[in-house]
């Protein structure tokens, strides 16, 4: 009874190994059987034997194409004159001149010097050049946190953009300037 457990053990072992052979096989025969299918499809798209008398003829018509055209404006452009008719009273002028008027960005307003100098600081990580001033009002003294005046709008806005990203509210103040 031992001997017949022994060989059935010795069995079971050459059966599995058996099996992992065939399941390479199967793999080996299913890649040959791809490679041999794609080489069937190579040889069908391969052009025909006739198909190479045309093939100078592409290649002659399209040497005809490659002349540069040629440019008559590199020419005439120099040799024009334009004369425009504008009366001086049409040309806008420009927005800060003559318009005696400021903008200038509040970055805050505090009841205490500390805070307004804290504030200040901030600003002056950004690169901007902030100025603190002491006002007296009504409800009591304020100290304000002042950017500007601007020389252009788009220079205030790249200052307010700037403010912005660091969650600083700023309000827009235009004064007369004198």
């Amino acid at each position: 009874m031992a001997q017949q457990r022994k060989s059935t053990r010795g069995a079971s072992r050459h059966n599995t190994a058996n099996q992992s052979g065939n399941g390479l096989r199967w793999y080996g025969a299913g890649v040959a059987t791809g490679l041999f299918l794609a080489f069937m499809l190579y040889l069908v798209t391969l052009p025909p034997e006739g198909g190479s008398q045309e093939r100078p003829k592409v290649a002659k018509a399209s040497a005809v194409t490659t002349d540069e055209p040629e440019y008559e404006f590199f020419e005439v452009l120099p040799n024009q004159e334009m004369t425009v008719d504008v009366d001086p009273a049409d040309i806008p002028k420009p927005r800060s001149a003559g318009s005696g008027k400021q903008y200038l960005l509040q970055a805050g307003s505090f009841r205490q010097a500390a805070d307004a100098d804290r504030r200040r600081g901030e600003l002056l990580l950004l690169g901007l050049d902030p100025r603190v001033e002491d006002t007296q009002g009504d409800t009591g003294r304020w100290f304000r946190v002042v950017l500007g005046p601007f020389d252009s709008r788009s220079a205030m806005a790249k200052a307010r953009s700037m403010t912005a990203q660091q969650d600083i509210d700023t309000l827009l103040i235009q004064r007369n300037s004198g």
